[in-house]
């Protein structure tokens, strides 16, 4: 422990005594406003003790454009202790709108998630991503005085994977009667343009984040990351989750990566690795496609399965990565485009792990926008720039109703505006979800580290909560949590930003 750090800790100790003096002296406060006055006084003293540790020396945060900017910087413990310190309202806020969504969705209690986190997934994440979560859970305490451990944290950052693969999957083990009718997510639009297609002849790659609005109002962080080891990394994500888990992200040495989720994927291995460390050690330590593919394969317990979609800038080439859990298949090109919107296309990937897919309905989310990524990349083969992937991120055509109407069918997704709903994800009519955001970037960007990033439909559509609510009282159950989503100017970001004076 540093002189400065002892000093705070002194400092302290002398103001909680002298409260507690106080207290006894004079008796109950007269009134509730005393008592909040000596938490805030504690709260400030702690989080001034906090603030000294050198730990937090390399980080930072600023927020722009409706995003928070935050630099991680250090060893894993390092980076873990910035995570949970800088953010660490925004994580207590998060974690409350996604347990309260994973136990209201799978009807279990959040000490179940815990003991899959504790006996399952805990034994098999790499040490330092241990450390990193350790760290995160230590920042968040110093910070807050919080109380959550290591094990909620871990159950947090795979809120993508248990809910809908692993309970689906122990459900029907364990043979239990009458469960909720769970279906693994389909989330997100994107694409990766490289040769011919693009203006430029390099890489181009965009993606917009589908979700409920409850998670995407939250998931508006722009990390960059410097780690001891590997690569340094830019990536979007959410607060408290290690990976950037819808997922978008460039490294220092070219990789370019994202991805589209397997609609009605079925399969879980309780033996594996949790999907959100396999991502983030992939997109920390893969230097090439061969290696981010030998990285998700090793360990893969078929969580969050998607649609990789990957570029590497150092040679042009991009690739297709369709990893479920049976199967799996790979695409690569040095001149083409590769789409996604939450179809598998491998025979035997459908066949063996998403068997109730149907690849032929014109009229599903999936392959509807799947034939409009067709027609716009189509139409605009060797134009393809940043600009035109933002407008096609914000596109509102539904190809089946053949018409311009913002939708659960169309690009940029408005599935609160749809009385069909998508069964295939078991969203009801009207479910509050879709795109929360968009990013895109090319080569020349990735290779300087930089991002366009709009948060909220990428249309610039704005979802407003109260009155969606008074409209739809059947999700009354999300109130306490949802919030008005509204959209941000499309938003440069670099490595090493600094905040604007």
């Amino acid at each position: 422990m540093n002189d400065l750090v002892r000093r705070a800790a002194a400092i302290l100790l002398v103001i909680v005594g002298g409260v507690a003096l106080w207290w006894a002296g004079s008796g109950a406060p007269a009134s509730a406003s005393a008592n909040d006055a000596m938490v805030a006084t504690i709260a400030a003293a702690r989080e001034r003790a906090a603030a000294n540790d050198a730990r937090l020396k390399p980080g930072s945060r600023f927020e722009e454009g409706g995003w928070i900017y935050v630099h991680l910087e250090g060893d894993p413990g390092t980076m873990g202790y910035q995570h949970g310190y800088l953010l660490a309202p925004e994580i207590e806020d998060a974690f409350a709108a996604v347990s309260a969504g994973m136990m209201h969705s799978t009807e279990r209690d959040w000490a179940f998630f815990r003991k899959a986190a504790h006996e399952m997934l805990w034994p098999k994440i790499d040490a330092e991503y241990q450390q990193e979560l350790q760290g995160i859970v230590e920042g968040l305490r110093a910070r807050t005085g919080s109380k959550l451990d290591v094990d909620d944290i871990v159950a947090f950052n795979a809120f993508e994977e248990l809910p809908d693969y692993y309970v689906p999957w122990l459900n029907k083990q364990q043979k239990t009667a009458k469960v909720p009718n769970l279906k693994s997510p389909g989330n997100c639009s994107a694409f990766v343009a490289t040769g011919s297609w693009t203006k430029d002849g390099l890489i181009v790659m965009a993606h917009n984040n589908w979700t409920s609005y409850r998670n995407g109002e939250r998931w508006r962080i722009v990390f960059d990351i410097a780690p001891k080891n590997g690569y340094r990394i830019l990536m979007d994500g959410f607060p408290g989750v290690i990976a950037s888990d819808d997922d978008f992200g460039i490294t220092s040495d070219g990789l370019m990566v994202t991805e589209t989720t397997i609609t009605q994927f079925e399969g879980w291995d309780p033996n594996g690795k949790a999907e959100f460390v396999r991502a983030r050690k992939a997109l920390q330590y893969a230097g090439s496609i061969d290696e981010y593919t030998n990285i998700m394969l090793e360990g893969n317990n078929g969580g969050y399965a998607n649609d990789w979609l990957l570029g590497d800038r150092k040679t042009g080439e991009i690739a297709q990565l369709e990893l479920g859990l049976k199967a799996h298949k790979l695409w690569r090109t040095k001149d083409g485009v590769l789409a996604g919107s939450n179809w598998a296309r491998d025979p035997k990937v459908l066949k063996e792990d998403a068997p109730q897919f149907d690849p032929a309905n014109k009229e599903s989310s999936p392959n509807a926008r799947r034939a409009r990524w067709d027609e716009l990349l189509k139409e605009n083969r060797g134009k393809i720039d940043v600009a035109l992937a933002e407008k096609m991120l914000g596109d509102h055509r539904d190809t089946a109703q053949h018409k311009e109407e913002a939708n659960e069918r169309t690009l940029c997704g408005h599935v609160d505006g749809s009385p069909r709903g998508v069964k295939e994800w078991d969203w009801q009519p009207y479910y509050p979800g879709g795109a929360v955001q968009g990013k895109a970037t090319d080569a020349t960007m990735a290779k300087e580290m930089r991002m366009m990033a709009r948060m909220g439909h990428p249309c610039g559509g704005d979802f407003l909560a109260k009155p969606f609510l008074a409209a739809h009282p059947e999700y009354a159950w999300e109130e306490p949590y949802l919030r008005d989503m509204q959209a941000g100017p499309w938003t440069e970001f670099r490595s090493g930003q600094a905040p604007k004076e």
